[in-house]
């Protein structure tokens, strides 16, 4: 089976951005993609490059506009969709959240940015309120899959916990680059610490991993800039890159995948059956006592 990564140079418009992220689905389509996931808040430039209060008017209710507007394209084409969007819950109440939308066009769930962070133009604590709706995995007409997002890659505890609800794929829409006071030397770095860590997350669990990122340089209004860095990558159980998307171009990611080679690899590999359940208690912790 076929499964696509999308990713772009966001625009000013919200309505451009969801045009232009609905033609690139049908592109993956006709490549013949049965699942499709979007970068990370896809409808906007990245907007936690300030603090900007007017930045919560691209909120939206979920499911809303955008998704009603994605459940019917995902049924024309009979293909799922994982989109990632700015989420307005009310009463002053925003989160990072993808949306899983089934191939029939039925909106399954979403899920919510668990780990939120916080680092120099990237003022996402800001913006967001932590996630509340756990880790899970939503049987698609494709298969079962998992959605985590963006700084969730680095957790390995975030990627366990969906795993073992039963995804065999773990989707990261994205967001993520270096900025432009960085050298090309710590760029390199940063990247292969990011794409190292989920290839990490594929073999651990025994599951496909893909992460969509965005591209393009976005400005901060103080002059400061970041480089996304492209990137997009499909990673196999075995933690192979089995397809990687350029560095700085528009692009449609496609890799075929086969769900038969999870059970296989958790087979020959049995990480869940050898788990010592009995001696975590500790992970629950913020540091151990005596730390």
């Amino acid at each position: 089976m076929k499964i696509a990564l999308t990713q772009f140079a966001a625009d000013c418009s919200p309505a451009k951005n969801l045009e232009k992220q609905k033609t690139l689905i049908r592109h993956a389509a006709e490549k013949g993609a049965k699942i499709v996931c979007t970068q990370e808040l896809f409808t906007a430039k990245y907007f936690c490059i300030s603090l900007d209060a007017e930045n919560f008017r691209l909120a939206e209710k979920i499911p809303g506009p955008a998704t009603d507007e994605l459940s019917a394209l995902a049924k024309e084409l009979d293909i799922v969709i994982v989109a990632s969007l700015f989420e307005n819950r009310g009463n002053e109440v925003y989160h990072n959240t993808a949306a899983v939308i089934d191939a029939d066009g039925t909106y399954l769930g979403k899920y919510r940015k668990m780990h939120i962070p916080h680092d120099p133009h990237f003022e996402e604590k800001y913006y967001f309120t932590p996630g509340d709706l756990g880790y899970r995995a939503w049987e698609t007409k494709y298969g079962k899959i998992g959605v985590l997002i963006c700084w969730d890659q680095w957790y390995p505890e975030a990627a366990r916990l969906t795993a073992l609800d039963g995804a065999d794929i773990i989707f990261y829409p994205t967001a993520i680059g270096g900025l432009g006071s960085e050298s090309e030397a710590e760029a390199r770095q940063f990247h292969s610490a990011w794409q190292t860590v989920q290839r990490g997350h594929a073999v651990a669990n025994g599951a496909y991993v893909a992460a969509a990122n965005r591209v393009g340089v976005e400005t901060a209004p103080d002059g400061a800039s970041i480089k996304f860095w492209g990137g997009s990558f499909f990673a196999n159980p075995y933690g192979e890159v089995i397809a990687e998307a350029s560095e700085d171009k528009d692009e449609v990611l496609v890799a075929d995948v086969d769900f038969d080679v999870v059970g296989e690899f958790r087979r020959t590999w049995p990480f869940f059956r050898d788990r010592r359940i009995d001696s975590y208690c500790n992970i629950a912790k913020r540091l151990i006592e005596g730390a």
